[in-house]
């Protein structure tokens, strides 16, 4: 291979002020990289100079949107019923649920006696745990199954650096017990004195698998399991019956699994069987078998297999629900009586409930065209009450508690829009667009009734298409702010991920990559040629792998899209998947592709690379997010992607970068700050659209 990756040697000039981004590898070279990530003030100086003259540029190119963007928040709060709470979920003696308070930005963790409802007990205080932080995140919160104590996960910068807190329930007292540098991942066995936990290695990837004893120093945790491959991440969790404690190794196309008897959390773990390339699995525990979804044995959308406990090995695996191709299982969730499976087939989401007595089968039925379905997990193992999430674009999200035994369905809650909604001044569709090999994509749209459908309306397409991640045609409140200015909000079904199948995403990754751009590309020329809009007229989003999409599809067609909003994008892939010291490039080379060892790869990656192809051109309006401490998408990724946009393209239309100083990947954590980072991108958008002076 002759060519090598040039990030190092590239200076980057902005048009505004000349600075030159030195490395922006440096900080990951450190050898204190976990340390720069636990305090990013370590920063280089002149790197952070950079960003902060980024956003003050940003800044001032919206200034004339300010009074926009309140209205814009003050429509998405007045969307919210902001002292919201979830379905309490019983457990033993208590129900556990989550609320919000009025004016609150965390969640508060609640429970509550069975046989006194009106007894609220708060577990832990999101609000008051976030004061004095500029970021607060929970990643795990759980009670022991005794209800005695409480276990918790937080990050204070974004960086998915975790430590975790214990609590006494009884007395409310904080105990002495403290794990730092976890990556938050928590679960309890059975004799509520034990805690798995997962660790991150020096690479940010959570690569061990710890056993803490509450009363014991952290020092003496016990290493459980640690991953040897750094292509693999590791997580954990436990089967529904709490029979087992479940180790999973895993990247994006081979699993290994490893259980550990939840009533005896010192014995080792066992594997179920040994990872095999391309082989997925998961496991889940019925009686004296494991039920375990595979696509084992060309199973391409999977399939659902049994075998004994006591021999869990792959020569032991029996069908029970066989593959059909098509119909792709995305997940199951088991009970005492009953097991449920989370179908999609045509792109469309189905549950399905199997009575493990005597086999019967029978389907939860949805009458909508475009719908997304999503399945809560029960607490209590021994029920035969399911719930659901059903929601569409015009339906607000509905949960349903559906008793598997005589198939009645309760709604238990409807989620409310105090600023008002009716669903009948909107309409929800699903068209298919062809795309350069005949493949037809879907698109899922909202919009109006009395949106003209004449070629003049704006549209927002979304798209994702990376992972096997579905986007799911389900509802958002905010969108509905440019939808009642005249937008139609589009989502493109696009291969990459899994709406028709695990063929749907086998055929957008690695060398098959492009057809994500192309697909998204067909889905923007069909809502041309069917009228809803016209070419120049369509804005682009897209966030993280998504980003990437919006870097491609601008390089390819920037005649097609008048605005672009990448948020935290991962644009430098060939630089990034030719380093392996940074946090996600082993894992990830099972989706994009090894472009150190595969010559083909390097080219194929290169071809498509947002940032190594960015020509002398005009493009559209872009507007470009990042997180300073994003182990994900690093931030020097959209911060390199932009000054080279600068200094190429041929437009003077707006290139805004805003850089969160004070968050990772997900941004905000706080659910109004949220709303502000929302409200400064539709600001944007109906700047660029000519409607921000309307407000």
């Amino acid at each position: 291979m002759t060519d090598t990756p040039i990030a190092k040697q590239d200076i980057l000039v902005t048009e505004r002020h000349g600075d030159r981004l030195e490395d922006p590898y440096a900080w990951m070279k450190d050898p204190r990289w976990q340390e720069v990530m636990r305090t990013p003030d370590i920063l280089d100086p002149i790197i952070r100079a950079y960003l902060e003259a980024e956003n003050g540029y940003t800044e001032a190119k919206l200034q004339t949107t300010e009074t926009l963007q309140e209205k814009l928040f003050e429509e998405f709060k007045g969307r919210i019923k902001e002292d919201d709470s979830s379905v309490p979920d019983p457990d033993g003696d208590y129900a556990y649920y989550r609320r919000y308070e009025t004016g609150g930005q965390h969640p508060v963790f609640c429970r509550r006696p069975i046989a006194d409802e009106t007894k609220e007990e708060v577990l832990l205080h999101g609000d008051e745990e976030a004061e004095g932080h500029a970021y607060f995140s929970v990643a795990a919160c759980h009670h022991s199954n005794d209800h005695a104590l409480l276990a918790y996960a937080v990050d204070l910068n974004g960086s998915e650096i975790y430590t975790i807190k214990f609590k006494d329930l009884s007395t409310g007292a904080m105990l002495p017990d403290e794990i730092p540098n976890a990556h938050g991942a928590l679960v309890w066995a059975n004799d509520n004195r034990t805690l798995l936990f997962t660790v991150l290695d020096d690479n940010h990837r959570p690569a061990q698998v710890f056993r803490h004893r509450i009363g014991t120093d952290v020092a003496d945790d016990v290493l459980v399991y640690e991953e040897p491959d750094a292509g693999f991440f590791v997580s954990i969790g436990e089967t529904e019956s709490g029979r087992f404690l479940v180790i999973d190794s895993h990247d994006h196309e081979t699993s290994e699994v490893r259980l550990i008897d939840a009533d005896n959390p010192d014995n080792d773990p066992v594997v179920v069987e040994p990872r095999c390339p391309e082989v997925e699995y998961t496991v889940t525990h019925h009686g004296d078998r494991l039920i375990i979804l595979t696509n084992a044995d060309d199973a391409e959308d999977f399939k659902l297999v049994t075998t004994p406990v006591d021999e869990p090995g792959r020569a032991n695996w029996t069908d029970l629900v066989p593959h059909a191709a098509g119909r792709l299982i995305v997940s199951v969730e088991m009970f005492a009586e009953y097991l449920v499976r989370l179908e999609r087939e045509n792109g469309l989401p189905r549950l399905v409930i199997r009575r493990m007595a005597d086999g019967s089968e029978h389907e939860i039925a949805f009458e909508e065209e475009a719908y997304s379905l999503g399945l809560l997990g029960r607490l209590e193992y021994e029920t035969t009450s399911l719930r659901f999430i059903y929601s569409s674009m015009t339906t607000p999200e509905q949960t349903f508690d559906y008793d598997m035994a005589t198939g009645e369905r309760v709604l238990r809650k409807e989620q409310e829009v105090p600023s008002g909604h009716a669903p009948s001044d909107y309409i929800t569709r699903r068209t298919f667009a062809t795309s350069h090999d005949g493949e037809r994509i879907p698109v899922s749209l909202l919009y109006r009734k009395d949106t003209p459908i004449d070629g003049t309306a704006p549209v927002l397409l979304y798209g994702y298409g990376s992972y096997g991640h579905a986007i799911p045609a389900s509802f958002g409140t905010t969108r509905f702010s440019l939808v009642d200015r005249g937008f139609i909000y589009a989502i493109a079904h696009i291969r990459g991920g899994m709406e028709g199948g695990y063929r749907w995403y086998r055929t957008g990754k690695r060398l098959q990559k492009k057809n994500t751009f192309l697909d998204f590309i067909a889905a923007g020329e069909q809502l041309i040629e069917e009228g809803y809009t016209a070419r120049g007229e369509i804005a682009c989003h897209g966030g993280s792998a998504g980003g990437m999409l919006m870097g491609a599809v601008v390089n390819m067609r920037p005649d097609l899209f008048k605005a672009s909003v990448a948020e935290v994008p991962f644009v430098d892939v060939l630089n990034t998947m030719c380093d392996d010291s940074l946090p996600l490039t082993p894992p990830e080379w099972p989706e994009w592709g090894n472009p150190i060892e595969d010559a083909e790869a390097y080219r194929y990656i290169k071809s498509y690379s947002p940032y190594d192809n960015v020509e002398a051109k005009d493009y559209p309006n872009i507007l470009v997010t990042a997180g300073l401490t994003d182990p994900r998408v690093t931030y020097w990724e959209p911060a390199k992607w932009v000054a080279k946009l600068r200094a190429t393209k041929t437009d003077d239309n707006l290139l805004l970068l805003r850089t969160n100083m004070d968050a990772g990947h997900g941004g905000a954590a706080g659910r109004f700050d949220r709303l502000k980072e929302t409200a400064m991108v539709y600001a944007f958008l109906l700047l660029v659209f000519g409607k921000s002076e309307k407000e």
